[in-house]
């Protein structure tokens, strides 16, 4: 109990490492979990450390398992989470995983280039199938009869010199190749500016999207055939198809090698695929007996390079050939720590014990909180606003109670509560069930993680939904309304809105209803004026109460270091302070609801805006004949309404409290830092002195 109300007791440790057992020594303390070390090297760099090597070849490790876990995500393999958590192997073994490692690393990438390559060659045969193809349809829709494209080519071409030369005497050459599909449109205006409209050109779409070689992305692409005449057209079409990037192919001028060309090449691309189905073959059997170890091998690798990282940390005795280590450790854990040792020595195979040496100190030990799963997410909960300090109290041991109660004030609902007070309990009886499916869902884990906290709030919201007797915005009537209206249905025929008078609807023999709000509210009109001023009053006295509940706790503290200065310069005056304003509204809260009926509503008061004018000393007096009894107070003769004063002195009381709370402004502010000036002033003088 000791370590949930406030931190555990630490104790700073020296240990005497052998140098042949720290290794495994530190192992075990690692595995224990119960040990924080000091760098007794902080001046010294981290490349100039006795393990440094070993640690630059963990991080060699961790490079080539995310390159391996680079390739399982390429290829869709999830890592089974099996739940194993095993123990750093010895050096030794560091030189075996090394080998496998860089076994596995060559291996994919000289299976990934290989594949690179035959996929880069499977794509141009691609596109060269492409090409004979669209060539031949080109050749072969216009083939019939005496007319050909090239009849087509040479009359685009030569019209205009008909009258001088015969177009079947112009010699034409063509080109042909593929382009990407978005250049097509840049690439024909380049070609008629660049060539003068002296290019016959023709462009076909590749029906099936192309794969990148590299990045296996579809790729769409264009069969293009380009008809020119002469040399010096030639070399300006084929450096306009360099500049768009866009590859040419050989294609024979006749029709019977363009066939036997189609042939060999459809040939070479079936076994192609084969060789291409084989290395991907060989390259998942890989992956797949990777995919059995990566995680274990993972966590050991992790584990070794924070072993040695820890070994960084201690200090090298050269004499007796050990390590010197100093740590902070709960003293309830010192006898497990020393059977650690034990066990990392016995391991190791060394004759020589380590030693493990108590060490007084006054430096401040760190704060450490022993936490099961169902204090966790509490406990995370308050250090994400700040951890305590060390021997403080725990403020998580109240939050467990007021994180979830204080939801529940503003959610407020008996039907989603309950919603959620199932799904909560769902996951705390089921928790074994699903904790073992290890989901990587995060959402599913943040939800998980805090079942018991979801359970808390959906058990306080059922609470607090009875109290505002708020069912999926529905109003319940279990016990029967207080009040019972006496009107005659003419009466509610003819009037649109009547008002309850309490003294004569509301039955005063049974009382008010037993639990909760009345569930006639539901039906009035101002209930939700009536459900905010009710539901704020209520916010204001749990947030001061918990204000409140934070400063005692304060003073537990001041009384646990023997800090009577914090006593009398903080806590006092915050007490005060807080109590002159907020518990004084706090206290009116529950005046106004034990002292106000039906006699007197129209006297009472508005407590917000009282409370601005106490700031203001601004107050408005009732008439002479005032009487501060509710049963005797005729409002039309003594002037009162909600912003008179309503108590005796009130005017006077307030003054006080104000003042009160602003002189202990200074005193907050002023004092301490004065004291502690003067006593670090004394402590040179008398250093001075000696």
């Amino acid at each position: 109990m000791g370590s949930v109300f406030r931190s555990a007791e630490m104790s700073l440790c020296q240990i005497f490492l052998q140098s042949e057992a720290a290794y495994t020594c530190v192992s075990e303390l690692g595995e224990l979990g119960l040990v924080q070390f000091k760098d007794l090297n902080p001046d010294v760099n981290a490349f100039q450390r006795k393990f440094v090597n070993e640690i630059l070849r963990c991080d060699e490790m961790e490079r080539k398992l995310r390159y391996i876990d680079k390739e399982l995500k390429k290829d869709d393999m999830k890592i089974p989470d099996t739940g194993e958590n095993p123990k750093a192997p010895a050096p030794k073994e560091m030189v075996d995983l090394e080998a496998t490692f860089e076994k596995i690393e060559s291996e994919l990438r000289e299976v990934n280039t290989n594949a690179e390559a035959l996929r880069r060659n499977y794509l141009e045969l691609s596109e060269l199938k492409e090409v004979l193809k669209k060539t031949q349809n080109f050749f072969a829709e216009h083939g019939e009869g005496h007319h050909t494209i090239v009849d087509d080519a040479q009359n685009a071409l030569v019209h205009d010199e008909m009258a001088t030369t015969s177009a079947t005497a112009v010699q034409l050459g063509f080109v042909a190749g593929v382009i990407p599909r978005e250049k097509v449109p840049a690439f024909e205006r380049l070609l008629w500016f660049a060539c003068r409209g002296n290019v016959f050109l023709r462009i076909d779409e590749i029906a099936k999207p192309l794969e990148d070689p590299v990045t296996g992305d579809a790729i769409f692409k264009c069969v293009f055939i380009i008809f020119f005449q002469g040399e010096q057209l030639k070399l300006r079409v084929r450096k306009i198809c360099e500049g768009f990037r866009a590859t040419l192919y050989p294609c024979p001028e006749s029709s019977q090698e363009r066939s036997e060309m189609l042939n060999g090449v459809s040939t070479r691309l079936e076994d192609l695929n084969t060789v291409l189905h084989q290395t991907e073959d060989h390259r998942h059997r890989v992956l797949a007996n990777c995919l059995k170890e990566i995680r274990n091998w993972i966590i050991k690798v992790k584990k070794i390079k924070a072993i040695y990282h820890t070994l960084n940390m201690c200090n090298f005795d050269v004499s007796h050939n050990s390590l010197i280590a100093e740590c902070w450790t709960p003293v309830s854990a010192l006898e497990n720590v020393q059977q650690a040792l034990s066990h990392g020595t016995e391991l190791s195979g060394s004759t020589v014990p380590s030693i493990l040496h108590r060490m007084h100190t006054k430096e401040t030990p760190p704060t450490f909180f022993h936490t099961n799963k169902f204090t966790k997410v509490f406990q995370s909960i308050v250090h994400s606003y700040g951890i305590a300090s060390y021997q403080e109290v725990n403020p998580a041991l109240y939050t467990i109670i007021t994180f979830p109660f204080l939801f529940a004030v503003m959610f407020g609902d008996l039907g989603h509560g309950f919603i959620m007070f199932l799904f909560g309990l769902w996951m705390v009886v089921m928790e074994k069930k699903l904790m073992s499916s290890k989901s990587d869902n995060e959402i599913w884990n943040m939800f998980f993680g805090g079942r018991y906290i979801i359970m808390l709030m959906g058990l306080f919201s059922v609470y607090t939904g009875f109290i505002y007797n708020d069912a999926f915005s529905k109003s319940l009537n279990m016990f029967g309304s207080s009040w019972h209206p006496n009107y005659s249905e003419p009466l509610l025929d003819s009037v649109e809105t009547l008002v309850l008078d309490p003294e004569y609807e509301f039955d005063n023999v049974t009382g008010p209803y037993p639990f909760g709000l009345d569930p006639i509210w539901q039906a009035s009109k101002n209930k939700i004026t009536f459900t905010n001023s009710f539901k704020m009053k209520l916010s204001v006295i749990l947030g001061i109460g918990q204000m409140l509940l934070g400063v005692m706790l304060s003073l537990v503290n001041h009384i646990y270091f023997r800090n009577p200065l914090n006593i009398f310069t903080e806590f006092i005056p915050e007490i005060v302070f807080l109590l002159c304003l907020f518990g004084y509204l706090v206290g009116l809260i529950f005046f106004k609801w034990a002292t106000f009926t039906v006699h007197c509503s129209t006297c009472a008061p508005s407590l917000l805006i009282h409370f601005i004018n106490m700031f203001l000393f601004s107050y408005t007096m009732p008439n002479d004949n005032f009487n501060y009894q509710c049963d005797h107070t005729n409002p039309k003769l003594t002037g009162c309404k909600a912003t008179t004063v309503f108590y005796r002195y009130q005017n006077y009381a307030q003054i006080a409290l104000v003042l009160g709370a602003v002189l202990c402004i200074p005193i907050m502010l002023c004092i301490k830092p004065f004291v502690l000036r003067a006593r670090h002033n004394r402590k040179i003088r008398v250093s001075i002195e000696s």
